[in-house]
């Protein structure tokens, strides 16, 4: 049940006792926002009147803090439990539903990392995975999700990410950024993006640099497909500036790396790491689910740290591979919360554990494919002001080009309504700049006249 504003609480002591049932002992705020859909401070409130009055017991420090029902309230676990909870992330504006799996695998990440024991890759992850045989999505998820984000009817690969381009880019550039600690605002993202400004820092240029690698991938992948190249190139453009080393811009790293506040000790053999990022895009490019290749390739990619730096980011840019290939909504890990994507991570990375990425990956994609189906939808619709000017705008550019009569002059003859003018005058200006011999028909316009006209420099004037 999600409480939103309305949680009391009595409300968020059963929570605690259901989530206890479950197996869920120690919780965290941000779990039970997630779970109520209620606001961090009013979740923090309730939880300081609990633990004044004894119910609750509070562990830990800062970011490491932990809530747990004091015994005495909490509830007797039944023998035979009802119907049981489902286990699949559902969608809300608060963030994903984590089943009882991801908030059992959340509790083990959330101890302290002494607590937890060191491991090494496992490369049986990926070689026991086979394509279309075994998943790690459920296959019922995944065809739900690709049934809702496909772009319908026969079209080009590639269709779905241009015709949302210029969102895309902002939103998949900022969120990508932001999850690896980028200050730039979305607005301010949007304003240096439009500015053309040159970058002036290093989040300037992160930014900047995940604008080209989308540009990139929109253009390279309906001609190229997947391919290990491509994903190289991918990091190369990500990375460029950001790297000392520019020598290690889309090449196999052959320096140690380390996973912050994980236990996780990645390959460190070259070869190893070479074969491994091979065999992960080989079977990538056998899945027939586009939402299960971007689930492996994400998840895999970020596993295996084929790279010195910016192993997310290239995950997160190369899920949307397989997307684009098939026509998909594309995926831009908007709102997601960085703590979140961090243990959804870690997860896979110490226990090959997969539920919170799913659970994380089925929310963000469903609120990606209905803000962009709403994005593409809108521009699928016809422009209403040029409908209502449709006969006034071919009239006008008759006017220019047949007439040579000065664009002012021509505007002014339509008698148009002040407020409608200005906008007018600019779709007049757009039209005549793209005029030529090959779409002048449309405006009843002779393919001899209209390029007459273009030779003598499109004189508007």
């Amino acid at each position: 049940m999600r409480y939103n504003d309305r949680l009391t609480v009595a409300d968020l002591l059963q929570v605690m006792a259901d989530m206890t049932v479950a197996g869920n002992e120690f919780v965290s705020s941000s779990q039970l926002v997630g779970v109520t859909g209620s606001s961090k401070d009013a979740i923090k409130r309730m939880l300081a009147k609990l633990v004044l009055s004894g119910h609750v017991e509070i562990t830990g420090k800062a970011r490491a803090t932990r809530y747990r029902l004091l015994a005495s309230n909490a509830p007797v676990v039944p023998e035979q439990p009802a119907t049981p909870k489902p286990t699949s992330a559902i969608s809300t504006d608060a963030g994903p539903r984590w089943s009882a799996a991801s908030l059992q695998l959340r509790q083990q990440l959330t101890r302290p990392v002494m607590a937890r024991t060191p491991v090494t890759y496992r490369r049986e992850f990926v070689d026991n995975y086979k394509p279309n045989e075994t998943f790690l999505l459920t296959p019922e998820l995944a065809e739900e999700l690709a049934g809702l984000g496909h772009l319908t009817g026969r079209f080009p690969a590639g269709t779905f990410a241009r015709k949302v381009l210029e969102q895309l880019l902002i939103d998949l550039s900022w969120s990508s950024s932001h999850l690896e600690g980028n200050r730039y605002t979305l607005p301010d993202t949007e304003k240096l993006f439009k500015s053309g400004a040159a970058a002036t820092d290093s989040d300037a240029i992160m930014l900047l640099n995940h604008k080209a690698a989308i540009e990139f991938i929109v253009e390279a992948v309906p001609l190229q497909g997947l391919n290990a190249r491509l994903v190289c190139n991918v990091h190369a453009i990500l990375m460029h500036d950001l790297l000392v080393d520019a020598t290690s811009l889309g090449t196999i790293r052959t320096q140690v790396v380390n996973i912050s506040g994980s236990t996780y000790i990645p390959p460190q053999v070259p070869a190893v790491l070479e074969e491994m990022f091979e065999r992960i895009i080989v079977k990538a490019q056998r899945i027939k689910n586009p939402l299960e290749a971007a689930f492996f390739l994400w998840v895999n990619l970020a596993y295996l740290q084929t790279f010195e730096d910016g192993n997310k980011r290239v995950s997160r840019i190369a899920a949307n591979i397989p997307l684009m290939l098939y026509n998909q909504a594309p995926l831009s890990f908007l709102d997601v919360d960085r703590e979140d994507y961090a243990l959804a991570m870690m997860g896979v990375y110490e226990a090959c554990d997969v539920s919170m990425a799913i659970d994380l990956f089925e929310w963000t994609y469903r609120r990606s494919q209905t803000k962009y189906a709403a994005v593409a939808g809108a521009l699928d619709a016809p422009d209403p002001f040029r409908v209502k000017y449709r006969d006034a705008l071919s009239e006008a550019v008759g006017a220019v080009v047949r007439r040579r009569q000065p664009m002012e002059e021509a505007i002014a003859a339509l008698d148009l309504p002040a407020e409608d003018a200005p906008r007018f005058q600019e779709l007049l200006a757009q039209e005549l700049n793209i005029l030529a011999d090959f779409n002048c028909a449309r405006y009843r316009l002779g393919m001899k006249e209209t390029q007459a006209w273009i030779d003598e420099g499109r004189p508007i004037r």
